[in-house]
């Protein structure tokens, strides 16, 4: 299953996408979709880097933009908000369907 890797490299917060087969990406930002954050991703609290990087990677897991667009500030809240900032992290592709799953049940109730 494809995972998500975040590495704050140099000042930097760097997130790659490792397929299945073993190729790595640079994930996709989406800020055709929103610009929250032009400087680019972040993690480890509640701001524009972490909304970016949270649209982005549900964009990715999901292939469904509009969904995307609808869970990621949630998302953003309950998973790259906790992420530690000062260190790398690894969040399977499996992981992040299991959260979102679990976020339109609760929007659903």
């Amino acid at each position: 299953m494809p995972f998500y890797r975040g590495n704050p490299a140099d000042g930097r917060f760097v997130v790659t996408v490792v397929e299945d087969d073993g190729r790595i990406r640079s994930l996709d930002p989406r800020r055709d979709l929103r610009n929250h954050s032009p400087t680019g991703y972040a993690w480890g609290y509640s701001g524009s880097g972490p909304a970016q990087l949270a649209l982005a990677i549900l964009c990715d897991a999901l292939g469904d933009d509009d969904r995307a667009e609808a869970l990621y500030q949630p998302f953003k809240d309950v998973t790259v908000a906790r992420f530690d900032g000062a260190r790398p992290w690894v969040l399977a592709r499996q992981k992040v369907l299991t959260i979102v799953a679990r976020l339109e049940s609760q929007a659903s109730s």
